[in-house]
C-alpha cells in the first residue's frame, strides 16, 4: 500500500481559491442564482462542523473521571493511567501498519513529544492518582478550568485572538461550573490534595490539545494522537509493569471495564474526533464545548450510580450550555488559515 493511502477519509474545506467557485463544469452558474463567494462557504460549515466533532469529543471523555474513579478503587492507579495508554498504543500501532500514513518530519516529532507529554503521560497519570481520594464531581469542577486553559494556550500558540465577549463567555461558563458542581454533589466541599494534580494534569492537556490540534492541520486529526501514543510507548509500558507490581491484577468485571473504556475510547477513538474538531477551529472557540464535559459527567454519575439531580441541577446546567454556546458564538480573530495538504496539493485540513 503506498504511503499517500488512507482508509480514514476525512472531510475538506473548500478550496478558498477564486478558481474553485467559477461555475459549473460547463464554467457558468445557473441563471437567477446569486454566486455563492468562497468566504461564505468558509464561514459556516468549517465551524458547525468543529462543534459536531468536537462535541463527540466530549461526550466520549465526560465518562472518564467516573471510569477512572472506578478503577482506581480495585488496581493501582500507576498500572491504570500508564496501562491504558499501552492498550492505546497497541491499536495505534495496528492502525499504522495497515494505513501507512506519510510519516512526520522534523520538528513534526518534537511537537507529537510535547502532545505525547500532555495527553497521554501527563493527563491519564496525574488524574489516575487525584481519583483515588478525590471525588469526580470534585475531580470535574477542576477538570473546568481546561476549557479556559485550552483557550489561552490556542492565544499563545496558535495566535488567535479571541474577542472579549469570547472571555466574558467563557468566564461565565467557568463560574455556571463551579456552581454546577457545588449544587449537584458537594464537589466544593474543601481543598482536596489531590487538586494540585488536577491542575497540573489541566495545564498538560491544554498545551497537548492546542499543539495537537494545530499539527494535526499538517498530519491528520487520527494520525496525531496516533504517533503521541507510540512515541509515549516507550516510557508508559515500563511504567505499567512497575503499577502491575504493585499487587496483584485482580478486579471485578465492572472495573476491567471501565478500564477498557478509558483505554479505547478516552485515550484513542475520542481523539480521533476531539482532534478533529479543533483542527477545523478556531482552537479557543471549540475548546468551549468543553465546558459540557462537568455536566455530562455528573449526569452519567446519576444514572450509574445513583446520584440524584434535582430542579436546581437542571437550572445550573441550563445556563452552562448557554454560556458555552455564548463563547461559541463569539469572535475568534486570526483564525490560522488552512495548511496544504502534502499529499493532495490543496488547500484543506488534514
Amino acid at each position: 500500500m503506498k504511503d499517500e493511502s488512507s482508509a480514514i477519509a476525512e472531510p475538506r474545506l473548500p478550496i478558498s481559491s477564486p478558481e474553485a467557485n467559477i461555475g459549473s463544469a460547463q464554467g457558468e452558474r445557473p441563471a437567477g442564482r446569486p454566486q455563492r463567494t468562497a468566504s461564505a462557504g468558509r464561514t459556516r460549515r468549517p465551524v458547525s462542523a468543529g462543534l459536531v466533532f468536537g462535541f463527540l469529543g466530549v461526550l466520549s471523555f465526560s465518562f472518564t473521571l467516573p471510569f477512572t474513579r472506578v478503577v482506581v478503587g480495585e488496581l493501582d492507579p500507576l498500572f491504570v493511567g500508564a496501562g491504558r495508554a499501552v492498550v492505546a498504543a497497541a491499536l495505534s500501532i495496528i492502525v499504522l501498519l495497515v494505513i501507512r500514513p506519510r510519516l512526520p518530519r522534523g520538528r513534526q516529532w518534537l511537537r507529537l513529544l510535547v502532545v505525547a507529554a500532555g495527553v497521554v503521560a501527563g493527563f491519564p497519570l496525574l488524574t489516575s492518582f487525584a481519583m483515588q481520594s478525590a471525588p469526580a464531581a470534585h475531580g470535574a469542577v477542576v477538570i473546568g478550568v481546561l476549557p479556559a486553559a485550552t483557550a489561552v494556550v490556542a492565544v499563545l500558540r496558535g495566535g488567535e485572538r479571541p474577542s472579549r465577549a469570547f472571555w466574558l463567555a467563557s468566564i461565565a461558563g467557568l463560574g455556571a461550573v463551579v456552581v454546577f458542581v457545588a449544587v449537584s454533589g458537594g464537589g466544593l466541599t474543601g481543598l482536596h490534595p489531590s487538586d494540585l494534580l488536577l491542575l497540573a494534569a489541566v495545564v498538560l492537556a491544554a498545551i497537548g490539545y492546542a499543539e495537537g490540534a494545530l499539527l494535526a492541520r499538517e498530519l491528520g486529526s487520527w494520525q496525531i494522537i496516533c504517533w503521541a501514543l507510540v512515541i509515549g510507548l516507550p516510557v508508559m509500558l515500563p511504567l505499567a509493569l512497575v503499577g502491575a507490581s504493585h499487587g496483584p491484577l485482580t478486579a471485578g468485571p465492572g472495573a476491567w471495564l471501565a478500564l477498557a473504556y478509558v483505554s479505547i475510547v478516552s485515550q484513542f477513538i475520542g481523539f480521533f474526533v476531539w482532534y478533529r474538531g479543533l483542527a477545523i477551529g478556531p482552537i479557543a472557540t471549540i475548546s468551549q464545548v468543553q465546558l459540557l464535559q462537568p455536566v455530562l459527567t455528573i449526569v452519567w454519575a446519576a444514572l450509574l450510580f445513583g446520584e440524584g439531580l434535582d430542579p436546581v441541577v437542571v437550572i445550573a446546567a441550563t445556563v452552562v450550555v448557554v454560556c458555552a454556546g455564548s463563547a461559541v458564538r463569539a469572535r475568534v480573530s486570526k483564525h490560522a488559515p488552512a495548511i496544504v495538504n502534502p499529499v493532495a496539493g490543496e488547500n484543506a485540513p488534514a
